[in-house]
């Protein structure tokens, strides 16, 4: 289902203000973000909401397509906002957590063949990428940890 980002809610589905003070907040997040991140700046903002809402909230906005998930290296599934075009693929460096979208029309093209050979409808698929990138790849020179990329707008801390 694809809704545009100013819709709250599909059809059938009850929009409430933790719904949508998670969008609000998620939105306003540079990049990934954790259940426990969401929870964290919602909370610290003042709304008082519960951690378990959030993970249904995001678990509902991950059904209805608003959101783009990927995992850290730990598992821990985070979120993103889903582009009005669509979902996106990412790469995403297992140090410092860098994400940046990647052009996959094979990977689409390909599901689509699938779902069209094997008569399947509503094929969904997850594809993950990750690397380790420049800023984060060990420099026989330099004993520094890895920068911290975390205000860069395009990572998931």
């Amino acid at each position: 289902m694809h809704l545009s980002p100013t819709s709250e809610r599909p059809p059938g589905r009850r929009s409430t203000w933790q719904r949508t003070a998670v969008l609000r907040t998620l939105r306003e997040h540079p990049g990934f973000a954790s259940a426990r991140e969401l929870h964290a700046a919602l909370t610290s903002g003042g709304t008082a909401v519960g951690l378990s809402t959030v993970y249904r909230t995001l678990q509902a906005l991950e059904q209805d397509g608003r959101v783009d998930v990927v995992r850290d290296r730990t598992g821990e599934r985070l979120y993103r906002p889903r582009p009005v075009d669509g979902h996106r693929h990412y790469l995403v460096c297992r140090l410092c957590g860098l994400s940046l979208p990647v052009a996959a029309e094979t990977v689409e093209r390909w599901a689509d063949g699938v779902a069209s050979a094997t008569g399947f409808a509503d094929v969904e698929h997850i594809v993950e990428l990750t690397g380790v990138c420049d800023q984060c790849r060990p420099n026989p020179d330099s004993t520094s940890p890895p920068a911290d990329r975390s205000t860069n707008g395009n990572d998931f801390h």
